[in-house]
């Protein structure tokens, strides 16, 4: 199953000489997932031993196009839209919380990708900040639910908003 959410992540994200970043990276792997089709790929993450195992992820797999900030997803957010990066596409896999409103502003306001990825494991937080990027501009085309988690009540799912 998380191969098949991944390749509906790459999907919905349309990579094919994109710019992306993937806020809430973790090791890095739906974003390397994308990374020989995409232009570029710029993953964040809090957690210091996931941003090297990305780095070594991207290492080992010969992946050269992508590069790994470690830091809260709402800084490195505000960072890389003072450093003037775009991004086409933008992939959001936060923890169950979901994401913070900033983080979502952020990403509407100072990113506008054409195209945002929300992976989630907590249908109502998608519901919740899906509210939010509407708001902000971007529609709900399409989301799919993927049962990572048999025979319990837990199911991941691949939303894909686009910019209004």
């Amino acid at each position: 199953m998380a191969e098949l959410l991944y390749n509906k992540a790459r999907e919905y994200a349309k990579p094919n000489g994109r710019n992306i970043i993937d806020l809430y990276c973790g090791a890095g792997t739906i974003g390397l997932s994308m990374a020989r089709y995409a232009k570029s790929v710029i993953g964040v993450e809090i957690v210091p031993e996931a941003i090297k195992d990305a780095e070594f992820n991207a290492k080992n797999n010969g992946i050269t196009n992508a590069r790994f900030i470690c830091a809260d997803a709402s800084a490195a957010a505000k960072q890389l839209a003072q450093e003037r990066i775009t991004a086409d596409t933008v992939i959001l896999d936060p923890p169950r919380k979901g994401c913070a409103k900033e983080v979502i502003e952020t990403v509407a306001k100072k990113f506008a990708p054409e195209r945002v990825v929300y992976v989630s494991c907590d249908p109502a937080t998608l519901a919740r900040d899906i509210k939010i990027f509407e708001g902000v501009g971007y529609k709900l085309a399409e989301y799919t639910p993927c049962d990572l988690f048999p025979r319990t009540s837990h199911c991941e799912a691949v939303a894909l908003l686009y910019r209004n």
